[in-house]
């Protein structure tokens, strides 16, 4: 009889507290340390702090871990401005100044970028960034209401988990949309079933505040002009399937956003996703024209083009703009906006971009730019096919580093140079940092 030998199964350190002294941030703006010659990423944590942390993932080669008390605290820590900083998952790093997020956001990408690319250095231009506060014109706003206790909820997801953290008002929300909280806590508990209530969409559209109401039961016509009757200033929409919306005050009046440089208006629906932070899209479009500089001899392929953000302002001076978008929806709205703006010169597709390109025409090698800017998946796939319409200047805009370093890895081997890299502070007081990166063919 053969015996096996079956090792056994080490212990997790899952949920215990350990000690860690920091040493750097990682790309994601957590703390790293060593434990046991495994490395640990922490959530929390600062440079050169010593901290007590939770142990929230164990595996083979590393640890995950959160703070939980801080044991020496660097002198870059700063007491958070939001009250529910504890609870709500909403803004991770309010423990830094704005500068000092954006300093060491920095700082991580380009550890992971050098790394990815084998490059030495990074041609990183100024980052793009704008207020730090009041700066988010959507946002979605949970509720639950506890039918034992009578009481309602309002607020954001607390961090790693499903339940709500009461939020009275969100400085990082724009303050046209600051009656959003009291208004639902006024109306909600007064609903013959408040518990139908699931979430509210709260949006900015240029200044006129705009709130959806998801609701799975049925409400009366009372009912739902108590919510206007409170807030009155703002349009209310019910949505109670999935992507239908009915105007509550009989003014369906298409939602809308202004990028003012450029002299474009671009109108959308509430479930349509758009950049939620005002003037740094400004800013990410206005880069985008400068870096690419389009001018009258150009044609110019705009992939993952949306609903237009990037194609109509490109337009203005170039030659002629192929937008190509996966959502058939977007690609009618991106029309739509085409016509809205009186541009003849942009035309858009629908693609799985993602998948063989085939015979399209737009799928041809007249291109001298490109300008893609695709979700946190990233380009794979496309920036193959890409390669082969071989323009001369490629645009990437990023909303997620580690996918970026991945596809533009095949673009460095493809022959093009990384001319410049901008970070883009969209989400102030998160980890999150977006990328614009120019490629130019050699």
């Amino acid at each position: 009889m053969v015996s096996l030998y079956i090792a056994k199964a080490k212990p997790s350190r899952l949920g215990q507290q350990i000690k860690l002294q920091i040493d750097n941030l990682d790309y994601e703006a957590n703390g790293i340390s060593r434990y046991q010659q495994k490395i640990a990423f922490v959530s929390g944590a600062l440079p050169g702090e010593q901290v007590l942390a939770s142990v929230t993932e164990d595996k083979a080669d590393y640890l995950k871990a959160r703070t939980i008390k801080v044991l020496q605290q660097s002198a870059e820590r700063v007491e958070p401005f939001c009250p529910s900083f504890t609870r709500c998952g909403g803004c991770q790093l309010q423990y830094l100044s704005a500068e000092q997020q954006r300093l060491y956001k920095q700082q991580g990408v380009q550890a992971l970028l050098c790394h990815q690319l084998g490059l030495q250095t990074l041609p990183w231009q100024p980052m793009l960034s704008a207020a730090d506060r009041h700066y988010r014109r959507k946002a979605r706003i949970g509720l639950w209401y506890d039918k034992k206790q009578r009481q309602l909820t309002v607020g954001f997801r607390q961090a790693g988990s499903k339940q709500l953290a009461e939020v009275t008002h969100c400085d990082v929300l724009a303050a046209p949309l600051q009656p959003i909280f009291a208004t639902l806590k006024q109306v909600v508990p007064r609903l013959s079933r408040p518990e139908s209530v699931t979430h509210a969409e709260v949006i900015l559209a240029d200044e006129q505040p705009v709130v959806v109401i998801r609701h799975v039961a049925a409400m009366t016509a009372a009912e739902q002009q108590a919510f206007v009757s409170v807030w009155p200033d703002a349009s209310w929409y019910g949505e109670a399937e999935p992507g239908k919306f009915t105007s509550w005050q009989n003014a369906d009046q298409p939602l809308r956003y202004t990028l003012a440089e450029q002299g474009i208006s671009l109108e959308f629906a509430a479930d349509d996703f758009i950049q939620v932070n005002t003037d740094v899209n400004q800013l990410l479009v206005s880069q985008a024209v400068a870096w690419l500089a389009p001018t009258a001899e150009d044609t110019i392929l705009d992939l993952y083009a949306g609903m237009g953000n990037f194609s109509l302002a490109l337009a203005k001076s170039a030659k002629l703009v192929h937008g190509v978008e996966g959502l058939s929806k977007m690609v009618q709205q991106a029309t739509e906006n085409a016509q809205l703006n009186q541009l003849q010169n942009v035309h858009f597709w629908q693609a799985d971009l993602h998948l063989p390109w085939g015979k399209a025409a737009w799928n041809q090698p007249i291109y001298q730019k490109v300008l893609l800017d695709p979700a946190r998946a990233g380009a794979e796939g496309a920036v193959t096919q890409l390669l082969a319409l071989k323009p001369a200047q490629i645009l990437y805009v990023s909303c997620n580093p580690a996918t970026f370093a991945r596809d533009a890895k095949v673009l460095l081997a493809a022959g093009y140079q990384l001319q410049k890299l901008a970070g883009v502070d969209m989400f102030p007081h998160t980890a999150h940092l977006e990328l614009m990166a120019l490629f130019s063919r050699q």
